[in-house]
């Protein structure tokens, strides 16, 4: 099954460096494609960037990801995240290869929880890269339900306790979509009822996690445009679903962007877009649309 949402992440001119890094890092990492700005008719706020590299893909484990080389509009932080799930049941060394992982990813970088034994993992670690990109290491427990290698994690703010009800309308909004695990934070944890420690959960057939931030996690931050997720949709069907059931913050909308009623950004695009922005004036199209119109590259 094709890889329906993409997590796409806002690099400060420096995509090509940060691609570089996790082909190097990760031992089952590739390029998958990439494209550039066009030579000339950007808008003055990107003529920088005429004809250098615009989007980078690549792939993790077989997930793919999309890199943007743009400016310092947006910072990343750790309201998204990436789980990196070792199974010692499908990895005899997972132990060994975790290790190893968080030594390369934090050169440069930060914990934001130290590689240690936790209640929920024998082996754990948080850290952020040092382009920003904020990874979870976890040993998993080879009895429970197998998950895939990376899965995103939203990290709603500390006391909001909207995880559930994000996980709840999302797999409302898309196929393939049902709830997995949900563990809630205990009554003296302090926090409000409802607020969820842990959940997964499946959309288009893709495992996701959501929580609620503790005391104990990072504070002072939410979710905005550096970490979006790109929706690839068959037609102009589905992109009409996707941006009515997503986009609810309207001076968001821009070139297929929108930012739903949590504040997470999506990008919902054609599966085609690729042959469509080889289409003569095709970026120049984009930039003046909200809702992506196929009709109208």
């Amino acid at each position: 099954m094709s890889q329906v949402i993409i997590p796409s992440l806002w690099f400060d001119h420096v995509a090509r460096g940060a691609v570089d890094f996790y082909l190097d890092v990760f031992p089952d990492a590739r390029q998958t494609h990439i494209a550039h700005y066009p030579a000339e008719g950007l808008p003055d706020f990107q003529q920088e960037f005429a004809g250098e590299v615009l989007e980078i893909g690549f792939s993790i484990d077989g997930f793919e990801f999309s890199a943007i080389n743009a400016g310092p509009e947006f910072a990343i932080n750790p309201s998204i995240s990436f789980m990196l799930n070792f199974d010692p049941s499908t990895m005899p060394d997972a132990r060994d290869r975790l290790d190893a992982l968080w030594a390369r990813l934090i050169d440069g970088g930060s914990a934001l929880m130290d590689l240690d034994s936790y209640d929920w993992s024998a082996r754990y670690g948080w850290l952020q890269d040092r382009f920003g990109v904020n990874w979870q290491l976890m040993l998993t427990d080879p009895a429970g339900e197998p998950r895939p290698f990376v899965i995103p994690q939203f990290m709603f703010p500390y006391r909001s306790a909207r995880a559930h009800e994000a996980l709840q309308y999302w797999t409302s909004v898309f196929p393939d979509a049902r709830q997995g695990t949900v563990v809630g934070y205990q009554p003296d944890q302090g926090q409000p009822d409802g607020t969820i420690l842990f959940s997964d959960f499946q959309l288009a057939g893709q495992w996701f996690s959501a929580m609620d931030s503790g005391a104990q996690l990072p504070e002072g931050f939410d979710f905005n445009e550096a970490v979006s997720l790109t929706v690839q949709c068959a037609d102009q069907a589905e992109i009409d679903h996707f941006w009515q059931a997503l986009s609810a913050v309207p001076e968001a909308e821009q070139c297929g962007w929108c930012k739903d009623r949590f504040g997470v950004s999506w990008q919902v695009v054609p599966a085609a877009m690729e042959e469509l922005m080889a289409r003569p004036g095709a970026y120049q199209k984009m930039l003046a649309m909200k809702k992506l119109v196929i009709a109208d590259f």
